[in-house]
């Protein structure tokens, strides 16, 4: 495909995204769904006009990869509901730790017994397919920092933060294949990249996103009204706290995760705290737009909450482009029953099984557990993890197997989750309002 032609693709998308976002909310399917279609009617699959090959370009695909969901789990930080309380963060925590243990156990269990892959292998495969996706699933997360919908919250909140307690067991995976040093016994593996990387991560994250917000709210206090660019602080913050993170060793996804958090938290307790009467106008405001808020609302005069909009709308982009190469990447034959098998297994047996252990003595409700367990969407994390283990040095036919297998997992999550999304999460709303009913 020319450059012209490749330009007249994505430009048409765009427009037609653009003219029917009111027509494409009442239909039964995800935008993503049809940027796949597109790709796979372009790509190999149908016309063959385009081909993207992941492997040739995974060090490009990594950058890509990366970049979006650095943007899409600060967005998810900024929307989390004020206060934190461990009550309510209680089962985002145990799915991001218990069920993503259990669920790459699963899968280099299914990877090593049926498919034949070592174990070190499997455990890779089940680090990249566990983690949910925070750029696909747009849908079931939380719209809009004063939306309080606990389902929601819940599986925005797994998101932002297991696509950082991934990474412990992708260098576990790498280095059972000999790729990286892991130590005595593993002792290097649990000290440096468990409990440091993640302790570190989020350490930096908290500091520097309090750091901004209390920053922030400084200038905007004084006399002559400061002016702040929203934008550039918001990707100014990702940028350095990622990059800080990379030099130290530590998780630098946990990282830009909780720097939203604490930056949103920060600024609406300064709001809340109103100290005197020329901020109390601010104060006031902020504080009703965190209980209050709706999608329509202005933004507020916050960094995060004036550099939502902007991330939201790179979220979208991000998102087009990548499914759109996804659906150029595959074959007819991409879709063996060796794929198939596993994207199966991964839906209906390791994220349902990984959820139900990990909220076992928590008092969430049946319907709830039952709709989180579904919904494990897989997408653009899993591509980025593919491709850091592709630079790593990953043999070139474990390369090959491995990005198979991903990419029609995170296709069929696509299509599956995709086409099911609206109408389960109306039936759930609808339920539950019926249950709550005098």
């Amino acid at each position: 495909m020319t450059n012209a032609l490749w330009f007249l693709l994505v430009g048409g998308l765009l427009l037609a995204r653009g003219l029917t976002a009111s027509i494409l909310k009442r239909l039964p399917v995800t935008p993503a769904i049809i940027y796949l279609a597109v790709g796979l009617l372009v790509g190999p699959t149908v016309l063959n006009v385009f081909h993207f090959n992941p492997l040739k370009e995974s060090a490009l695909l990594e950058v890509l990869t990366e970049v979006a969901v650095l943007i899409s789990l600060f967005s998810a930080g900024i929307k989390m509901p004020v206060p934190v309380s461990f009550a309510r963060w209680r089962a985002p925590i145990l799915l991001a730790t218990v069920s993503m243990a259990v669920s790459v156990g699963l899968v280099a269990a299914f990877a090593w017994y049926l498919l034949g892959l070592p174990l070190g292998a499997g455990i890779l495969l089940g680090a990249i397919l566990a983690p949910t996706d925070p750029v696909l699933a747009t849908d079931v997360q939380i719209r809009h920092p004063g939306d309080r919908d606990q389902l929601r919250f819940t599986l925005t909140c797994e998101a932002g933060m297991n696509d950082g307690s991934a990474f412990p067991f992708v260098m576990l995976g790498l280095g059972l294949l000999g790729l990286h040093e892991l130590g005595d016994s593993g002792l290097q593996w649990v000290l440096v990249d468990v409990l440091w990387a993640t302790l570190a991560g989020i350490a930096i994250g908290v500091v520097s996103g309090a750091a901004l917000g209390h920053l922030g709210w400084k200038l905007r206090s004084v006399p002559n009204e400061h002016t702040l660019m929203d934008d550039f602080l918001g990707l100014g913050l990702i940028g350095v706290v990622y990059g800080l993170s990379v030099l130290v060793g530590a998780w630098g996804f946990l990282a830009v995760f909780f720097a939203a958090v604490a930056l949103r938290q920060t600024e609406l307790k300064l709001a809340s705290a109103g100290q005197d009467s020329a901020d109390r106008p601010q104060a006031d405001r902020l504080k009703l737009e965190a209980e209050n808020a709706c999608p329509d609302n202005e933004p507020p005069p916050t960094v995060s909450g004036g550099s939502l909009v902007f991330k939201e709308h790179l979220e979208r982009l991000s998102e087009l482009m990548l499914v759109l190469l996804i659906g150029g990447t595959l074959f007819l034959d991409s879709w063996s029953w060796r794929a198939v098998g596993l994207a199966l297994f991964l839906f209906m047996v390791a994220r349902p099984v990984s959820v139900l252990a990990s909220l076992l003595l928590t008092r969430t409700s049946w319907p709830m557990r039952g709709m989180v367990g579904w919904f494990g969407v897989r997408g653009i994390g899993s591509l980025y993890y593919l491709m850091y283990a592709i630079q790593h040095g990953l043999p070139e036919d474990l390369a090959l197997e491995l990005i198979q297998l991903t990419l029609i997992a995170v296709s069929l999550s696509i299509l599956v989750h995709g086409t099911s999304v609206k109408p389960l999460m109306s039936r759930f709303w609808r339920d539950r309002k019926r249950q709550s009913a005098p």
